[in-house]
């Protein structure tokens, strides 16, 4: 069976400079809604794992797609008798768990939207300043917490009057094992429809409230007929995945979840994280069980390949049936690349491509899929069926805009900032730039080529293109986490840098300096002023949720980042220069 769709690509050019790109291959019949599918599924074969979770002795603990289709009818039942509806939806605090998908899929059946909040909301603020003004916009008429005790102070801060636990001791709080053993029914109930709510997802912003975006049915179950249709071995193959990305976001809730879902998989939830302290958890998971599928961001496939480098056992089992590997949400480094190629090359006895996609919270997520071969690192693929991908000219780039049934009507509760989201034909504006890989050949894909905002002028008025700099110092450098790009206004582009530990701990302080000096001799050696970064910062404090220097996801915000770091920015361009900052060899 094969893995890839061939892509079949039209290509309309406009007079003004705007570039449509369209699927031939027709989208075909999609369900309904996420009930619908759960339903069917349960039907099919109820005894089957749907996901698993490890127990404090990691063990791993399974929900059945039967018992998931009869607990989120029970669960649907109990939210209803306690008015739980289209205005009174369903928030949720926790992190990935069988709790959290519970809940998750009895507010689906219910009609209440749910609200998965990134704990890091709750965990990581120290004012919990967001989730207040989310609770604020949206009225929920119940706030749900796998475990009473971490949650204590969120729950505190939100002050919502019907509050539900699995775990813990709070007081008046309801207990989910109560409401699954309610007596309430649905009594034959049909389900949501294509237009119902089914959940509201919250994008970071640097300050104030996160968007409330708008996801129905129709957006959730189209998207994952695309990922049908580009990926054919999905109807023989039913996926595993071991996957650690947040519920809470797009991509791990809609594409990842949903994958298994809607395809009679099985996810194992990774309850580890691409951070030092937490990634062993990762390991362990993948130890245990070889994914066919493997979803992660650049961040943590960072911190994978030394793994399986340093592992043979790890790696031979973790290509033992993968199918490919792919990661979204930010540009892989060309090195990293290279060696995670090299170790499928090695491991697997057979063909595992490195791809990737392209979409947002707006478009359910995926609206462009690489499913083919041959493509460089950054090209974020060609548009989905039943998707119009619009590049259209603004200021020196080409944004990417979209129109599908996979797009948002709009955000929660704010008219005005939905229509300044959709251009004049219906398209949404992504505010992200893309470039054809190949002019004459649709079907080569698009390159993915940064935030429109992020971008700045030099003093010489010179365009610095930041996300494809970033990217090429972080690939360069081989050991820096992230990095900060520097210059507006000023004479030359500088940058603020973490170092990733898992790359550089067997360097000295002196040595990484000098590694690092040499890597910007490197990025340099061909570039105009726009694309050389004269000096280079190593910051040691983190960069911080609650002011927004990061997001719940964990990436940059770079324009908040400089604003928190002016200090630092000052120390970049100080004259003579501080002597912590490095300088190209």
């Amino acid at each position: 069976m094969r893995t890839f769709a061939q892509p079949d690509i039209e290509m309309e050019r406009r007079d003004d400079g705007s570039v449509v790109l369209r699927s031939r291959t027709s989208l075909t019949d999609f369900e309904s809604s996420i009930t619908a599918v759960l339903r069917q599924r349960a039907a099919e074969h109820p005894d089957r794992p749907f996901a698993a979770q490890r127990d404090d002795h990691d063990h791993w603990v399974t929900l059945t797609y039967g018992d998931a289709a009869r607990k989120a009818d029970t669960l649907a039942a109990a939210f209803r008798d306690l008015g739980l509806g289209a205005e009174r939806p369903v928030m949720i605090l926790s992190g990935n768990s069988l709790e959290h998908l519970l809940v998750s899929l009895g507010a689906y059946a219910a009609g209440a939207p749910a609200m998965p909040i990134s704990v890091a909301y709750s965990l990581m603020s120290s004012d919990h300043a967001r989730i207040r003004a989310i609770a604020e916009l949206t009225e929920p008429g119940l706030v749900f917490a796998d475990d009473a005790g971490p949650f204590a102070g969120a729950l505190d801060a939100l002050g919502l009057d019907q509050v539900l636990i699995a775990r813990g001791d709070r007081e008046d709080a309801a207990r989910l094992d109560d409401l699954l053993t309610a007596d309430s029914t649905l009594d034959g109930d049909p389900g949501p429809g294509a237009e119902t709510v089914a959940k509201l997802l919250f994008t970071s912003g640097s300050t104030g409230v996160p968007k409330g975006v708008i996801n129905t049915h129709r957006m959730l179950c189209s998207d994952q007929a695309m990922l049908q249709a580009v990926w054919p071995f999905l109807a023989e193959e039913a996926p595993v995945l071991v996957d650690w990305l947040p519920w809470s976001h797009t991509f791990g809730g809609n594409h990842n979840l949903n994958l298994a879902l809607f395809n009679g998989g099985t996810i194992y939830i990774d309850d580890g994280k691409p951070a030092p302290p937490l990634f062993p958890r990762t390991v362990a998971a993948l130890k245990s069980v070889p994914p066919t599928v493997y979803f992660n961001v650049p961040a943590g496939y960072a911190l994978l390949a030394p793994a399986l480098e340093n592992d043979p056992e790890l790696a031979e089992r973790f290509f033992s049936r993968l199918r490919f590997m792919f990661y979204a949400a930010a540009a892989l480094p060309d090195a990293l690349a290279a060696r995670l190629r090299k170790l499928a090359a090695e491991h697997a006895d057979h063909a595992v491509p490195l791809t990737s996609s392209w979409g947002t919270t707006e478009t359910a997520p995926g609206a462009t899929t690489m499913h083919y071969l041959g493509a460089p690192t950054g090209c974020i693929g060609v548009p989905n069926p039943g998707v119009a991908v619009k590049l259209a000219p603004v200021g020196d780039k080409l944004e990417i805009r979209v129109k599908g049934p996979n797009v948002t009507p709009g955000y929660y509760r704010a008219p005005e900032l939905t229509a300044e989201t959709f251009d004049e034909e219906g398209y949404y504006r992504s505010g992200d730039a893309g470039k054809l890989v190949d002019e004459s050949d649709p079907n080569q894909g698009v390159m993915f080529d940064g935030r429109i905002a992020e971008n700045f002028k030099l003093l010489t008025g010179t365009w610095v293109s930041v996300g494809s700099l970033r990217t090429r110092l972080l690939s360069t450098a081989g050991v820096l986490n992230d990095a900060v790009i520097c210059g507006q206004d000023a004479e030359y582009v500088a940058a603020l840098a973490w170092v990733n530990p898992a790359e550089a701990r067997d360097r000295s302080a002196a040595e990484l300096r000098e590694h690092l000096s040499r890597a910007l001799g490197r990025v340099n050696a061909d570039g105009g002023s726009a694309a050389r970064i004269e000096r280079l910062l190593l910051l040691d404090a983190p960069p911080s949720l609650d002011a927004g220097e990061i997001t719940d996801k964990g990436y940059l915000n770079q324009r908040r980042c400089l604003e928190c770091r002016a200090d630092e920015v000052g120390r970049l361009y100080a004259n003579p220069p501080d002597p912590e900052v490095i300088r190209p060899a």
